[in-house]
């Protein structure tokens, strides 16, 4: 980040003990009591909400109804059959917008159950246990390639290895996990669970995970097809756009996705360099971890600018909320306009947007807020398409996530139609494996 020549911005604002309290869990997990009590809350409707509201359709009152009668064991296989990352997904869904919302306690009492702490609940205990509760099917003698080790790419390779066939994953980073590893808030998921996640999941066999491997540069699309059975991509989206604003490039300017890949894969939090005045562009689930991380590490002044207004930011309110309530002021109706300093960032200057038919434009007025620290929280663009048909900026799928050549596939960030949730691509992942698997052995 050059951040070490950026006047302000320094390690160590805060002690250890405190940065080790800033960043325990944000939900605690449950006790078995607790759990018990909050399953309690469910009415384990017929037809329930719910499970419709869910991506990967899991039976969620049937999984509360076995906490309830105290099996979470049984509760966290009902999960895994549908959502085999369900685990890191009852860390980070946005369940206040999904199941929760859906609840029907939450439409007559304001208050859901705790369809996500439950899940955690259930999920933990088994896991816990080192338990793995599926066998692998007899072989088929398939090989097929995944590349990208991430929610949709796990979820693909850990469905087609328990349907008997042999799977390569692929993935670009020094460690698999994808966004679970990398790009999320370290609150979200604590004591390297992304990595305990993936060590059980790979326990059922059959999947052999190569790190270090990206599409297009090590991989090539043809070798792969020529190799492979078949080929599923889940690359996600490793490109950051840029503000295209005059500063774009001076000592203190970053994008928030390698921000938060270095604190989550920090030893010591303490050597983590933060600024004194920290302004975060983007009005998405990255602009808000960046923003409420840079809080926590001790910045005393965190702004999140966001070109349209509170409606159309794609955090869900709960997480704006969150960032409020740790001090991070929200500007709406603003855009990036020039960053000032002389070689590193002093200040950023806003202008004042409105949308017109839809349409923004900015109006003139301006505003500027000191900054020596701005991360770029703006969207994400694809890599690597392997020369397969996009749609838009994304690789072309069809329901079954089959791409514009035979023998591919494509899902998670990485594919149109999606909605760039961990959950959606666990579940686009679990349907392209069932799919695959029926292409090449004619039946699941």
């Amino acid at each position: 980040m050059n951040s070490q020549y950026t006047p302000g911005v320094v390690p160590a604002r805060l002690s250890g003990d405190a940065l080790v309290q800033n960043f325990a869990d944000l939900h605690a997990p449950l006790a078995p009591h607790e759990a018990a009590v909050a399953a309690d809350r469910c009415y384990f409707c017929h037809d329930a909400p719910c499970i419709t509201a869910c991506p990967t359709d899991i039976d969620i009152p049937l999984f509360i109804r076995q906490i309830s009668t105290g099996t979470p064991e049984a509760a966290a296989k009902t999960i895994f059959d549908q959502n085999i990352l369900g685990g890191m997904c009852a860390r980070v869904c946005p369940t206040e917008d999904l199941c929760e919302q859906a609840c029907v306690r939450e439409m007559a009492e304001g208050k859901p159950v705790e369809i996500g702490r439950l899940q955690r609940y259930a999920t933990d205990t088994l896991m816990a246990k080192g338990i793995h509760p599926y066998e692998r099917a007899p072989g088929t003698g398939k090989k097929i390639a995944v590349v990208g080790a991430g929610p949709a790419g796990l979820s693909c390779a850990h469905r087609l290895a328990m349907l008997g066939n042999d799977v390569t994953v692929y993935d670009a980073m020094p460690k698999p996990g994808g966004l679970n590893e990398y790009g999320i808030a370290a609150y979200k998921s604590t004591n390297d669970f992304a990595a305990a996640e993936v060590e059980w999941l790979v326990s059922i066999g059959g999947i052999e995970i190569k790190n270090g491997m990206a599409l297009g540069d090590q991989l090539k699309m043809d070798d792969l097809v020529g190799c492979f059975a078949a080929v599923f991509l889940a690359v996600g989206l490793g490109g950051v756009n840029a503000m295209g604003v005059d500063g774009n490039d001076k000592d203190g300017v970053t994008d928030a996705v390698s921000f938060i890949q270095e604190l989550r894969q920090a030893s010591d939090l303490t050597m983590l360099p933060i600024g004194r005045n920290v302004v975060v562009i983007g009005g998405g689930m990255t602009a808000v971890d960046a923003a409420v991380q840079s809080k926590l590490l001790g910045a005393e002044q965190v702004t999140i600018a966001y070109r349209r207004g509170r409606d159309a930011m794609s955090a869900s309110r709960y997480e704006q909320d969150l960032a409020a309530s740790h001090g991070v002021q929200l500007l709406f109706n603003v855009q990036p306009k020039a960053i000032h300093g002389n070689g590193a960032v002093a200040e950023i200057e806003l202008e004042y947007t409105s949308a017109i038919d839809g349409k923004l434009s900015g109006t003139g007025e301006t505003v500027r807020l000191k900054a020596d620290q701005v991360f770029r929280a703006i969207g994400q663009t694809l890599t690597s398409d392997g020369g397969l048909t996009l749609e838009g900026r994304k690789i072309a799928v069809d329901e079954h996530g089959r791409t514009s050549r035979a023998g591919v596939w494509a899902g998670g960030d990485c594919a149109a139609g999606g909605d760039d949730l961990t959950v959606t691509a666990v579940a686009e992942g679990r349907d392209a494996a069932m799919d695959i698997h029926a292409t090449l052995n004619g039946s699941v």
